[in-house]
């Protein structure tokens, strides 16, 4: 009996079952404890998501507070905002790392850091607290310690000042397209394509132009401007965040100088409405002063004046600078030396002077240039004596005034105002001026 006994097999799997009941119990309990912890951590998650998002949204207190401050540093209302909104969204109350002395699991901490560095507010909300176990406190484990993170950051925007400086000299009433142009030409005895605003003579070819229905350079020029400061209105993120400026050659030719249609402002509908002004400089007669009313050097060297020292954009007293400049690339002036072309009797047609360009650039004042192609006229004499010699080089030359990356050429056909909106967008989505 004893020999059949010990031999015997029988009821195994009842004493394998019972031997390894613990240990399922455990793993089922283990099971059961983290699925509680994990959705807790989501929970968590979500929390300080929200928290840390909404401590810096664009109405929080902790935006209005760092738009404030005069450089980098912590935002406490923003972090006082994260805690509140992270404790309302998991229904809590009162105030974190309070100890139950009933309970010896580890209380919620939160650790909420909301830090301005230059134009981002970043926020960083940390979590752990640990959750009681059920099942798991038969193995002496009595918490499940949970814990994550949730990140943001929101870009304050630069405060920038823009200076747009355009180019309203005669050539600018050249027809804009290639259909005025032929317009133009074709009802003037000299197949002129310039609409010349001579004030002398009443049937001056600007007058012409008007009654034609023909649309000059400046036109589109001046439609552009004003269509630009509905897109700085729309893009602002804050009030008075851009400043713009227009400014032209001058009025009239006897009276050559840096003009102000619309002083610096940021109110963008008063800058629109002044923008109306802008207009083809005027010429007493045909020919004054021999033609020499477009010197970018001296308008380069006047703006450059009118622009005080930039900044980080961090502040509304340290606010970044841009020059705007708008023009088809040719000069024209009295420059009887050190012009880059050939001259007649002082006379000195060019492409851009890029050395005044490059005394803006050096006092950290970016350029912005649209380039208006300027288009071939084959059938003016003038044009084929003296501008197309170097008609290859304009666009070069103006790009070269440019910022790197701010530079951008388009015809009249292709859409100025496009062009023009499409430049503004990149200078304001480039990385901030440091110094």
């Amino acid at each position: 009996m004893v020999r059949s006994f010990l031999k015997s097999r029988h009821g195994n799997f009842g004493i394998i079952t019972a031997l390894l009941a613990t240990p399922l119990c455990g793993v089922v309990g283990l099971a059961i404890d983290i699925s509680v912890a994990l959705q807790e951590r989501e929970n968590l998650l979500n929390a300080a998501d929200a928290a840390a998002v909404g401590a810096i949204s664009e109405k929080s207190k902790g935006v209005a507070k760092a738009r404030t401050m005069g450089g980098n540093g912590s935002v406490q209302e923003a972090i006082d905002e994260a805690h509140d909104l992270f404790l309302a969204q998991t229904g809590s109350s009162g105030t974190t790392d309070q100890v139950d002395p009933y309970s010896s699991v580890t209380p919620l901490h939160l650790d909420i850091d909301v830090h301005r560095t230059g134009q981002n507010l970043n926020s960083e909300v940390r979590f752990e607290k640990g959750i009681p176990t059920t099942f798991l406190q038969l193995f002496g484990k009595k918490e499940v310690v949970i814990s994550g993170k949730a990140k943001a950051t929101y870009q304050l925007g630069a405060h920038i000042d823009f200076y747009v400086l355009l180019d309203n000299t005669p050539s600018m009433g050249v027809g804009a397209t290639a259909a005025d142009i032929a317009m133009m030409e074709k009802n003037t005895k000299d197949t002129c394509a310039f609409a010349c605003h001579e004030v002398q003579n009443v049937n001056n070819y600007y007058n012409l132009a008007k009654s034609l229905g023909v649309s000059m350079r400046i036109d589109i020029v001046r439609k552009a401007t004003q269509e630009l400061t509905k897109t700085a209105k729309a893009t602002m993120l804050f009030a008075n965040q851009y400043r713009m400026g227009v400014y032209t050659f001058g009025a009239k030719a006897e009276d050559v100088k840096l003009t102000a249609a619309a002083t610096l402002s940021g109110d963008m509908d008063t800058v629109r409405s002044y923008a109306e002004a802008v207009d083809l400089m005027t010429i007493p007669k045909q020919g004054y002063n021999n033609d020499q009313q477009t010197s970018f050097d001296n308008a380069l060297t006047e703006i450059n004046k009118l622009i005080d020292a930039p900044g980080s954009g961090d502040t509304t007293n340290e606010r970044q600078k841009i020059l705007f400049f708008v023009s088809d690339g040719v000069g024209d002036s009295y420059k009887p030396s050190k012009c880059t072309k050939k001259t007649t009797g002082g006379r000195c047609q060019e492409p851009i002077d890029t050395s005044y360009c490059k005394l803006v650039k050096d006092r950290h004042i970016k350029i912005a240039v649209l380039y208006t192609t300027y288009l071939p006229l084959p059938k003016n004499s003038w044009y084929n004596s003296w501008i197309k010699p170097f008609q290859s080089e304009i666009s070069a030359k103006i790009q070269e005034c440019a910022s790197p990356g701010l530079f951008f050429e388009v015809s009249p056909t292709e859409g100025i105002t496009e062009a023009m909106q499409a430049l503004f967008l990149k200078v304001i989505n480039q990385p901030r001026l440091t110094q």
